[in-house]
This record gives C-alpha cells, structure tokens and sequence, in this order.
C-alpha cells in the first residue's frame, strides 16, 4: 500500500532524513520518501505487517508531528506558539538594533549614555545587554525547542546548530557577566573592563535573528513553487447549480453528487467531469490541456472539470465527482511528483543524513585545536560556534526538492502531467523517442475515403459492415461506422476480435471477417487477384481494410488518418534536441511510408502489433539508447512500461494512466518535445543547487575553524556565519525559481 502522511516539525534535509529512517525502520514498510517543500512523506508498506498507526508513531517518537493526508483538505500551517515570522522577526530586529547600538556604539563612536558606558560601567554595560538579548531569545525560542527536542532525539538538526550557537553565546555571555559582577563587587574594575570586551549577548541575538531573516525570505520564495497547485485549486468553482425536484438551485461544489443534472451557464467554470445531457455550447479547456482554442461541444460530448464555459448554457450529468474528477485527479499527479525524489539526490540525501553530527563533532574538535594551540577561550569560542552556525543542511536538502516541484507545477499548467521526480530525470537523458502512429503523429480518426466492393451493392454492404464493427473499439473501426452511418439495422453475435489484426461476427448464421489482409488470408480467404488495386491503394497512403465471409472477398474499404497540424513541428523540434526519431504502427508499409516522409521520421516499422513494439524497445535499450515512448497508454501499455520514460497522449478525462510517466492532457506532441527541453533545464538547475550546496559548506565550514587564519589572518564572527548560512537556502530557492522563467 501507497500512503501519503502530512509531517509537522521538520526544519531541514537532517529533519527528513531522521523522519525516513524513522518510518523505513517499521517492520513491513519497504520505502518511504520525505518532500521538506511540501512537508508530506510517501510511505509504502506491506498491510498485512503494518498500518498507518504505526508508521505514525514511528515518525512520533523521532520528535516530528505525523497524519495521514488527507486530500483536498486546507494544508495546515505549523503555527509559531505566540507571534507570526514577519511580527517576531521585525521585533527581533529592533531589538538588536538596540543591542548592537550598546555592545558596538563605542567603536563606531555612537553617543553613549555614560551610565551604559563600558569604560566608566562596566556592569551596567553588561547587564543592558543581557536585558535586551532575553527578549530576543525568548521570541525565537522555537528554534530551541526543535533544536534540542531533535538532539534528545539523536536526530539532531538544523535548528540544533543554531540552537547549540546562540544557546553557547549566552552561556558564554552569562558566565562573563558572573565575573564581571563578582570583579565589580571585590573592585577589581580591571577585570571587570577586560571581561566586558569579550562578552557574545550580540552574537546569540545575531545568529538567531538572521536565521529568521533567511526562513522569512525563503519562505516566500518557497511559497512561489506551490502557485500551480493553488491555481489550480482556485480553476474549482465554490458553488453549483444543480437540478433539484425539476428546479435549479445552487449548492457546494463539493455537494454534488454522481449522476446530478448540473446547469453551466455561460462564462461559468465547469465544476465535475461529466457528459452534456442537452445544449449546446463552446469550452475553454486551456486551464487543463493547455489548448488555447475553445472546443464546441453538443450532446453527448464530455466536458471536464475547470473548463470554462463560453457563449451557450447546457445540462450535464455528473460522472467524476469529489476526487475523482480531472482536476483533483491533476492536482493529486502534482503533488504526488512533488514528493518523489530523483536519483540525482540520493548522494545528498545520505550526507544530510549525517551532516549535523558531523559539523558538531567538527565544532568541538575546532575548539579544542585552538585551545590546544593557545589562542585563548574567547578565539576558540568564536571559532566553534561560527562552525555550528555556518553550516547549512538546508541547501542540500532543498536543491532537489524546490526544482522539481517548480518545474511539475509549471508543466502543469501547460498541460503536460510528470508523475514523479524520477520521470524529469530520466527525461533528461533521452536520446531516442518512439512515437506510434495513430491518435499520436495522426488525428487518430480516420476516414473511410475509397471503397472497391466485390458482392453487394453499396447500402447491403454497409448494412453488413456497420453490424461487424459497431461492437470495435478500434479506430478504424469507428471510421467503417461512421462511413455506414443511417444503415446500422443489423445485429451480429458471436463478435470476437483478434488484437492488432480483425474482427469475426456472424450475421443471420453467415460468417464475416474484416480487417488486416493477413488475417482475411489467415481465415483461408485469398486477396491476390487485387494485388493491383492494393499496392495503388497503399501507395497513396490509405489504410485497407479487408471484408470477407465465410467463402470470399466481398470488399475492401480505403481509409486516411491525416497528420496533426502540430506533429510537423513537434518532430522537427525533437531533432533539433538531438533525438532520434522513430514511428512503430501496425498500418501498412505504404500508408507508414508516407506518414513518415511526410512528418520527417528517421526510422519507421510499419505492421507491428502490440508485443512487437515491445521488442522494438527492447531492442532500442539493448544497443544502449535511452528511449522515450509516445502513445496512446492503451494499446501501447507494454511498451510505455518498457521504455525509459512513457509518454501517454491524453484526451482531458483519464489522466491516471497506469502505464505512464508523464501524459500529455492536449494530445500534442509540441508538449512532449517542450518536456523533453524543460526536463534538461531543470535538471541543470538541480545540479547547479547541489554545486552550490557541496561548494558552500566545503568552503565556508574550514574558513568558520579557522583553516585560513594562519595564511590569510581570515576568521569570521558567528555573526557573519549566521548571515552566509541564511543566505544560502536563500540562494537555492531563487535558483529553482528561476524555472518559471524557462
């Protein structure tokens, strides 16, 4: 079982690694994967050995709040005990502006009131200080609270280093205020003014007021990868008009229910999936396919959810309701992709997994170094907690997750549907795309256009033809039907099919066959006296459908699928990608011959069935290639599983394409060539962040010990680290967010 959970607490990757190790440890449950963007966690797990309960617990007992999601609810917030972000941090701030005005005035030489002075009050300096840094501990007393929660867990964190920092300056600061009384009280007034120099009240409020800067900036960065997902939610209209009792009234969208008559007026936004019952009119589908042309519709037509109606009212039955409708069904593929990881990440996900003890082991060794070589309490202090407060397990744990939910939101919105993290990833690397013929480079309709009849005159033969394939779901069989149409007054029985190549019915106890020539010839029925008209036929291009009873040819029917408008251009943008190109379909080799000259396909195969595009992806993958198959996610299942990445061509209603990674919701193929382009940016985008992150903590954490002092003379205060370290979370999401702009 594939389950979802809501988790609360966490502050950085070491938080969900801890919450992974945490769940992963239950008996029965095989994976589990944290998204820290969007705090949720995918769990999957054997029912029979487990439960949600447990798994729950689990997360519990490492220190993090855990439910299961539920979908469609409002995401909760992890409240701040008493203030806002903004309101504690703006208090913050002028807090320390006071601070720093007292413990820093008299080197910049601020005006200082003599009774604060700390060459005439040493003590009175001191204390002031203390007074105005409680407060400020007290207002980000939550990065305590987690800090050390999470250490007493042994899952320390990112708030536990800044905790550990902030929490050592005071300490330090507080035991210096100890001398300074007790120098006072003896009037050692020496002492006292050497001691007052070397007090960190301004370092412990520093370092947490410029943590809180960077969680409020990144925050608002953050909450810009969510805007694809709110928009679409806000695509849901609040209320319905439903037909109650034979009148209209108007309630909850979430109220209405399965079979419903629901009214849309004009200009109203479509609340559930379902098929027009009567009326008539055109709908905006672009918030879902991405298609920005309206589409008439007329009875019997289905319309989706978040489509917007344009000039005409109509009446529509319900089908798809609450979760089930498109939308929901969208916004569930989003999120889900949100919280899926890429491989990419998996090396940083095991160094955040033990990043914090590493950098506090290596900020005790800091110190005791400095001690050792005789630099004094004070230096090696600084140096110590300059190291807990640079490092920055957030980088590492956000550079994934914020470029991928980016780039799944804003392939969302064009209609372009990635189920997973790993999808973009191995979208990245395609170096081959296979694309079927119909419904994918073609309409997918096509049109009886040529008609040679052998036995029966015109109307009897349609009669026959429309009683065979009326029972097909096959596209050309839809074109022998509509061909036939006003002559549907037979009925066949015993309808049987053959995958990829006919259909047997009988008709008033007689025997018919239609389809490929091979199988007409497979039922013991001979095409070689039309061997002339065939090859004609096949060299324009149409699609030859055979008929047959028991006994004899009785016609063939000429069919054409024309290429989409858009296939063309998608192709050739392919090729400029450096793909290459390849069209598998079960037509003739002519009409394949054709299609594929015609939209600039390298390579074809024509006459395959099902099992046969399977090995041709085998086989593709054999020589190395890298391949992506294009396809309609029915027939093509086996091989949209097989290759690399499956690409299923949608049509708006079924999404959930089992047998796909990614579904194209406008049929266009312009949107795979377009995901194939954005997969590549993003995933340079992903390692640019995980550069930035293995770069800045390689660098910055030596330079906060000390390393370049004795060749540089270079050190930094705990201050300096705790902005550096703000400003790299900050860093990533901006570079993720630049996606938006690709």
């Amino acid at each position: 079982m594939l389950q979802k959970y809501r988790i609360t607490g966490m502050s950085c990757s070491a938080c969900s690694a801890a919450v992974e190790r945490a769940a992963s440890k239950v008996e029965g449950v095989k994976e589990a994967q944290v998204n820290l963007l969007a705090n949720t966690m995918l769990c999957e797990y054997d029912e029979s050995v487990t439960d949600d309960e447990a798994v729950i617990k689990a997360v519990k007992d490492a220190g993090y709040g855990a439910s299961v999601f539920v979908f469609g609810e409002n995401v909760p917030q992890e409240k701040e005990e008493f203030t806002p972000i903004k309101t504690r941090l703006i208090a913050s701030a002028i807090l320390l502006v006071l601070l720093m005005s007292v413990s820093m005035g008299h080197m910049i030489h601020l005006p200082t009131p003599d009774i604060i002075s700390m060459h005439t009050h040493p003590l009175n300096f001191t204390l002031i200080q203390l007074v105005l840094t409680l407060p400020v501990i007290y207002l980000n007393r939550k990065f305590y609270f987690s800090g050390f929660r999470a250490l007493f867990k042994l899952h320390p964190n990112m708030d536990t280093l800044v905790a550990l920092g902030s929490c050592a300056s005071l300490l330090y600061g507080i035991v210096e205020t100890v001398i300074i009384i007790y120098a006072t009280a003896k009037g050692n007034f020496d002492l006292a003014h050497s001691t007052a120099q070397n007090l960190y009240f301004e370092g412990a409020a520093m370092i947490l007021t410029l943590v809180t800067v960077g969680k409020f900036l990144e925050e608002r960065s953050k909450k810009k990868t969510g805007t694809a997902i709110a928009k679409l939610v806000d695509l849901t209209p609040k209320n319905a008009t439903v037909i109650r009792d034979g009148e209209e009234v108007v309630i909850p969208t979430e109220q209405v229910k399965k079979d419903d008559l629901v009214v849309i007026h004009p200009g109203e936004s479509i609340c559930v999936d379902g098929v027009i019952v009567s009326g008539t009119s055109s709908v905006d589908e672009a918030a879902i396919t991405g298609e920005s042309i309206p589409v008439s519709k007329k009875v019997g037509d289905r319309v989706i959810s978040a489509s917007i109606n344009q000039k005409g009212s109509f009446t529509m039955r319900a089908e798809k309701v609450g979760f089930e409708t498109t939308l929901s069904k969208i916004i569930d593929l989003v999120e889900s992709a949100g919280a899926t990881k890429a491989p990419v990440s998996k090396m940083a996900d095991k160094i955040a997994g033990i990043f914090v003890p590493v950098v506090m082991g290596i900020a005790i060794i800091t110190a005791v170094i400095w001690l050792i070589a005789g630099y004094g309490i004070p230096f090696a202090f600084k140096c110590a907690v300059s190291v807990l407060v640079i490092s920055c397990p957030c980088a590492l744990g956000l550079a994934t997750p914020v470029a991928i939910t980016v780039a799944v939101g804003r392939c969302a919105g064009k209609g372009i549907l990635i189920k997973s993290a790993e999808a973009i990833e191995n979208l990245s690397h395609i170096d081959t795309v296979v694309l079927d013929k119909t419904g994918t480079i073609t309409n997918g309709r096509p049109s009886v256009v040529s008609a040679k009849l052998f036995e029966f005159d015109g109307n009897e033969f349609k009669k026959i033809a429309c009683a065979i394939e009326k029972n097909s779901e096959h596209p050309l069989a839809d074109a022998v039907v509509r061909y036939c149409e006003g002559f549907d007054g037979l009925n066949a029985s015993e309808f049987s099919s053959v995958t990829g190549k006919g259909v047997k019915a009988v008709i008033n106890g007689e025997n018919y066959f239609a389809g490929t020539e091979s199988y007409i010839n497979s039922v013991g029925i001979s095409t070689s006296d039309e061997q002339s008209y065939i090859n004609e036929i096949k060299a324009d291009g149409q699609t030859l459908i055979f008929f047959a009873d028991s006994k004899k040819l009785i016609a063939i029917l000429g069919a054409k699928d024309e290429i989409k408008a858009t296939s063309i251009d998608a192709i050739a943008k392919m090729k400029e990608l450096g793909l290459k190109i390849v069209m598998l379909t079960g037509d003739n080799e002519g009409a394949a011959a054709l299609v594929s000259k015609q939209a600039g396909i390298d390579e074809f195969v024509a006459g395959v069935l099902p099992e046969n595009k399977f090995e041709k992806i085998d086989e593709l993958k054999s020589r190395g290639k890298k391949v992506a198959m294009i396809g309609d996610g029915i027939n093509d299942s086996p091989a949209l599983v097989r290759a690399d990445v499956g690409i299923a061509i949608g049509n708006g209603t079924d999404i959930a394409i089992d047998s796909a990674d990614i579904v194209l919701m406008n049929s266009d193929l312009n949107s795979a060539a377009e995901a194939i382009a954005y997969s590549r940016k993003t995933m340079v985008n992903i390692k640019e962040n995980l550069f930035w992150a293995f770069f800045y903590n390689v660098i910055c954490i030596p330079l906060a010990a000390g390393a370049y002092y004795h060749s540089f003379g270079i050190t930094l205060s705990p201050m300096i680290a705790a902005a550096a370290m703000s400003l790299s979370s900050l860093f990533v999401v901006s570079n993720a967010l630049r996606l938006y702009k690709k």
